[in-house]
């Protein structure tokens, strides 16, 4: 990484957090880079079982530094593949094999908005300020956004916060879907859930993300279960959650197969 994201791994939990709180997070191409770096190495991670993303500062992420993306020159270069440059710093914590839990503090904007989205929980300080704000640009979500509400925010509900790129704060984000829950120390209770999650057996934790993403009428859901589950039972990670409950003692797993 470079001073933009960093990243401590401890215990199985993973800390990313954008560090560039004089500018609240604000996206550079330098931020870009970093971010997408974290999670190519984050995807080979196998000590990692859950990661926890937040922001330095007064704030999680304000969106696009429009004057440095600006000053970059022609941004159509990272507008390509799918996902393209801008979208895997979305994107990619979805397509991570582990838990990410975001924890949302101050401005949640456009762009900040989006990667925290990627998430697969997302814990907001009561007054964290969000917006889907890419129309006060004259622009259009374009970090994976569309996909990664879908299912989470009903596309009325959707649409409204698009067209008018309006902030709300947390609580009514929670009503909307854009969150899940508030906690007043909402790093705290992200590390604890991490914690949590890691205490679990990792593999089974994979398989459950895996199988949350499956797509398909209710015969491909079915058989994406029994797969996931054969390969489990029996295993060794499986076995010792067995003997710790029965034991009434801490598992201890491993990360390797």
């Amino acid at each position: 990484m470079n001073d933009r994201v960093t990243i401590t791994i401890e215990g199985g939990v993973a800390e990313v957090r954008l560090a560039r709180p004089d500018k609240l997070n604000a996206l550079d191409p330098a931020m870009f880079a970093s971010l997408g770096a974290a999670i190519d190495r984050l995807s080979a991670a196998t000590e990692v079982r859950a990661v926890v993303l937040s922001g330095e500062g007064r704030g999680f992420c304000a969106g696009l530094d429009m004057a440095s993306m600006a000053a970059a020159g022609d941004l159509g270069a990272l507008v390509g593949p799918v996902p393209n440059s801008f979208q895997k710093v979305a994107w990619g914590w979805r397509t991570l094999p582990m838990p990410v839990i975001a924890a949302l503090h101050g401005v949640v904007l456009g762009g900040g908005l989006q990667i925290a989205s990627g998430a697969d929980v997302r814990i907001a300080a009561p007054d964290a300020r969000l917006s889907v704000m890419e129309l006060k640009w004259g622009i259009v979500p374009d970090m994976g956004g569309y996909a990664l509400w879908r299912g989470l925010v009903r596309d009325d509900v959707l649409r409204e916060a698009i067209y008018t790129a309006r902030e709300f704060a947390a609580r009514e984000a929670m009503v909307l879907g854009f969150v899940t829950r508030i906690a007043d120390d909402p790093l705290a209770e992200a590390r604890a859930l991490a914690r949590a999650i890691a205490s679990r057996n990792p593999h089974a934790i994979r398989a459950a993300k895996r199988l949350v993403a499956v797509e398909g009428d209710a015969a491909t859901i079915l058989a994406a279960e029994a797969r996931e589950q054969a390969a489990l039972i029996g295993s060794p990670n499986q076995r010792e959650a067995v003997a710790a409950n029965l034991a009434k003692r801490e598992a201890v797993f491993r990360d390797s197969d």
